[in-house]
């Protein structure tokens, strides 16, 4: 099957943007083509006019300001994978990067177009999440922020509005300052390609890396494909924090885990062995990343 016909528009400013945005409500905008395609090709989206955000280079940077790093949306997965600087502030996120998918796929997915799919497997949710990260939204008439956790309503449903471009994404450093933080993104798939079955993002903040027994004094664990969004467990992060990570800790952590998931069963992996599986993750990237706070 082939997508319906449709007027291709791309323009090479936000201001460009918007206009044709005011001018054709009903418009789809594109941010990397890695999953719009199909669904228009399948003709599950049928839009008469296609705005391509490929050329809007506004949109396309990783730097630092000031206490924190700010990624535009347009960067692309391969380009987030490869950053020095976030490599040396907030590994997770290149972490997460590697994972999607295959090379081509990288190459060409944008960090705003997953963030605005909101499938509840992908890992920029769940990692951006974990991060206490900013999502910055402009229209024409406004900009505004919201926070990850806000972002995400229901299943593929968010704050962004029909009028609205996600302009950028922030990640404050002061929460997981590297010299004294550790992060880890933990996914388990089925085949290379694919969509990750359970997904864990961990952060670990501790009070001294040298110390015998360096104190949790703060931490984040988010999963993802565990709910219908990206799912923090805060019960178990206040399990963890004012100790040393401990094999007793983990498992109570765990234990709390699998409590708060509500995964759906899928072809190759039903509720059950989802639920068990969250519990195991959630171990894996806590252990993951409080090695990496300490070594």
């Amino acid at each position: 099957m082939k997508p319906t016909q449709f007027d291709y528009h791309r323009p090479s400013t936000l201001e460009e943007v918007f206009d044709l945005l005011e001018n054709h409500p009903d418009a789809e905008l594109m941010a990397g083509n890695q999953s719009l395609g199909i669904v228009m090709a399948n003709r599950l989206a049928t839009p008469e006019h296609l705005i391509d955000l490929g050329d809007v280079d506004e949109l396309e940077y990783v730097r630092q300001e000031d206490d924190a790093v700010r990624i535009g949306s347009m960067v692309t997965h391969r380009a987030i994978e490869r950053s020095e600087l976030l490599a040396e502030t907030v590994p997770m996120l290149p972490r997460s990067a590697e994972q999607i998918a295959g090379p081509s796929v990288r190459s060409r997915g944008t960090l705003g177009g997953s963030l605005a799919e909101a499938d509840p497997a992908g890992n920029y949710p769940t990692a951006l999440l974990a991060l206490d990260a900013t999502i910055h939204l402009r229209s024409a008439a406004e900009d505004r922020s919201v926070s990850a956790e806000e972002f995400y309503i229901a299943y593929m449903f968010t704050e962004l509005r029909e009028e609205e471009v996600i302009e950028s994404v922030t990640v404050p450093l002061d929460l997981f300052p590297p010299d004294v933080s550790g992060m880890a993104f933990e996914e388990l798939k089925p085949a290379a390609q694919t969509w990750p079955t359970i997904s864990a993002a961990a952060a670990v903040r501790v009070d001294d890396p040298e110390a015998e027994e360096p104190i949790i004094e703060a931490v984040r664990l988010v999963l993802a494909n565990a709910a219908d969004v990206p799912l923090r467990v805060e019960d178990a992060e206040a399990e963890l924090e004012g100790e040393p990570l401990s094999e007793a800790g983990l498992d109570a952590a765990a234990d709390i885990v699998v409590e708060a998931v509500d995964p759906t069963g899928e072809m190759h992996a039903d509720r059950d062995y989802k639920v068990e599986t969250a519990g195991e993750y959630a171990k894996r990237s806590l252990e993951i990343a409080y090695g990496n706070a300490v070594e």
